[in-house]
């Protein structure tokens, strides 16, 4: 072999030992799970399968917090909370991968009561055995520290931070201030205190919650999306049926792959764009993992 021909030969060796040693050393990118179909349990099933199933985070004895959207009284139909068939099947799925407690709650803005029961979230969970469905109770509230950018301290609820598992589901739909609620907004649910505080610097707040407190999976609820006057709704025409369900370990590319749904881009919502900005997750669609199933 020639010298220029044993150049060109280690040169392509050491650009392929290269390329192979990045992609094995590369850390692994943000993947999204989005399940179609029209029985919504079996499509709730299908994306937590895609990611390696509920056993990849729940464990055996564990207590676990699936925390809907209930804040609002009103029917399942008008896409304002989650779909309580989403609800069940999410904590099924907790039970069978040997959950010890399943705790599902939400601090409501309508009376608690009247949203339990008008979501269909409360009959859905019904006497299941080792399944607790309560409002949540002023004095289990904790002050946290954030020294965030927005918040130095807020209240978090006790039972949210106190469980080995935190599962965030919210419904997708429009919202007046904040363009979407999706995943990152969800958590508001679990806040005690003034929330109505901290819409004045929302996307800067928000991610200063979720760089705390950390959401161990995002299953959005798209099976239907509310596309207007959101958040509370009221008016089916705002309504639009899509039958999917979204799920990741990382809430930023959730949210990013449910604001297509929408029309919109991910950098359009600044709850997002902030979120990825601090380093909470990945919102380029170009770099997130997509499988449908």
């Amino acid at each position: 072999m020639n010298r220029r021909r044993f150049i060109k030969v280690v040169g392509f060796c050491s650009l392929f030992m290269h390329s192979w040693l990045r992609e094995l050393f590369a850390a692994p990118g943000s993947t999204v799970a989005v399940a179609r179909g029209a029985d919504h349990a079996e499509t709730t099933r299908k994306a937590i399968a895609a990611l390696g199933g509920m056993q990849r985070f729940v464990k055996p004895g564990q207590t676990v917090v699936v925390k809907p959207n209930i804040g609002w009284d009103r029917a399942p139909a008008y896409a304002a909370t989650t779909n309580p068939t989403v609800v069940r099947t999410v904590v099924e799925e907790c039970l069978k991968a040997g959950a010890k407690k399943v705790k599902v709650f939400d601090r409501t803005c309508n009376d608690p009561r009247r949203c339990y029961a008008s979501s269909g979230i409360e009959a859905a969970l019904k006497g299941m055995k080792g399944v607790e469905v309560k409002h949540p109770e002023e004095e289990r509230y904790k002050t946290v520290t954030v020294n965030g950018k927005a918040l130095k301290e807020f209240e978090i609820y006790g039972e949210a931070l106190t469980a080995d598992v935190y599962i965030n589901v919210p419904v997708a739909k429009h919202h007046g201030l904040s363009r979407l609620t999706l995943g990152m907004k969800n958590v508001m649910g679990i806040l005690g205190g003034n929330r109505g505080a901290i819409h004045k610097n929302l996307d800067q707040a928000l991610a200063d919650v979720n760089s705390v407190f950390k959401s161990h999976l995002t299953i959005i609820d798209a099976t239907r999306i509310l596309t207007d006057h959101g958040p509370q709704g009221g008016d089916l025409r705002d309504v639009r049926v899509l039958n999917q369900i979204i799920a990741s370990t990382d809430i930023v590319a959730a949210d990013a792959y449910a604001t297509t749904l929408f029309g919109l881009k991910p950098s359009d919502i600044a709850v997002t764009r902030t979120a990825y900005q601090r380093g909470l997750g990945e919102m380029n669609l170009d770099k997130i993992k997509i499988v449908k199933v």
